[in-house]
């Protein structure tokens, strides 16, 4: 798909899913709700949210469950994202999530910050993603 098929990234359509989905979040420990929400190149909407364990290892972040949707719903591309605290703020994703950012959404994927969208190249730069296997 080149970019002019993309769908075009409706920013506050994504916000309020991401703020909606954080609801959603199961954070007992932490008091700290995550929501996350990513468009998919075939217009599809993938959300995720935080998922707290009293083992904090087990503890599943948001982007694990958008990515989860992701491919739960029949796969794709995720071309943005935005990801929210309990007051709807962007939140950086953390390392972790930032790798399955990138392995879902490749270097393009936008990500939104307080500054305003910034590709996952920006977010991690020098990332390892699939094409350093093949």
């Amino acid at each position: 798909m080149s970019l002019s098929e993309l769908p075009v990234i409706d920013w506050d359509a994504l916000h309020a899913e991401a703020k909606h989905i954080m609801t959603m979040a199961y954070a007992p420990y932490s008091k700290f709700p995550v929501g996350v929400a990513g468009l998919v190149d075939d217009g599809r909407i993938v959300t995720g949210c935080n998922v707290e364990n009293a083992s904090y290892g087990m503890t599943l972040c948001a982007e694990c469950g958008m990515v989860s949707n992701l491919i739960a719903s029949g796969g794709g591309k995720i071309i943005a994202v935005v990801c929210v605290d309990g007051s709807g703020n962007f939140l950086s994703p953390c390392g972790r999530c930032r790798q399955l950012i990138f392995e879902h959404g490749g270097a393009h994927c936008q990500l939104m910050t307080p500054a305003g969208p910034l590709p996952m190249s920006e977010i991690l730069p020098w990332a390892f993603g699939p094409d350093q296997l093949s």
